[in-house]
C-alpha cells in the first residue's frame, strides 16, 4: 500500500478488499490513521466500501478519544456489564449518517448486538458513556 495506494476492488476483487479493510480495521491506532486517507480516496474512486470506511472513521475516532460519527463500534460497560453503542455525535441524526453510507438504522445494529437501544435513555447516558471511554 506504501507503493500501490489503497488496493481496490477494481485490482483484487471484493473478498480481498474486505480482508485488507479488516487487516486494517484491527490495527494498531497508528496503521489505522496511516491508510485512513487513502481508504477515503478509495471510497471516493469506489474501490472500497464506504460502510466500511464509516466502521474505520468510528474506531480511529473512539481511539483518538473522540466521539465516533456513525455508532458502529459498541462497548461493555465493565460496572454494570451491559454493552452499549459508543458514545457518537449527534445521536439524533445517526440514522442518515448511516443510510448515506449504506448502512442499516442504529436500532437494527444495536438488536444485531444484543444491545437495548432507546434514544433518550442514550443521550441521558452519555457523559457517563464518554467518562468510561476518556472521550475528550
Amino acid at each position: 500500500m506504501d507503493e500501490r495506494g489503497w488496493v481496490g476492488k477494481d485490482v483484487v476483487g471484493i473478498q480481498a478488499n474486505q480482508t485488507l479493510f479488516l487487516v486494517i480495521q484491527h490495527s494498531p491506532l497508528k496503521y489505522q490513521q496511516k491508510y485512513l486517507p487513502m481508504m477515503r480516496e478509495a471510497v471516493k474512486k469506489r474501490n472500497a466500501t464506504p460502510g466500511n470506511l464509516a466502521y474505520l472513521e468510528d474506531r480511529v475516532a473512539l481511539r483518538e478519544g473522540k466521539r465516533q460519527i456513525y455508532g458502529s463500534q459498541s462497548a461493555k460497560n465493565k460496572i454494570t456489564n451491559k454493552w452499549y453503542i459508543s458514545p457518537m455525535i449527534d445521536p439524533d441524526n445517526v440514522d442518515k449518517r448511516r443510510a448515506e453510507v449504506g448502512l442499516g438504522t442504529i436500532a437494527e445494529y444495536a438488536a444485531k448486538m444484543n444491545i437495548e437501544w432507546n434514544l433518550e435513555a442514550y443521550k441521558k447516558e452519555l457523559p457517563e458513556m464518554e467518562k468510561l471511554e476518556k472521550i475528550k
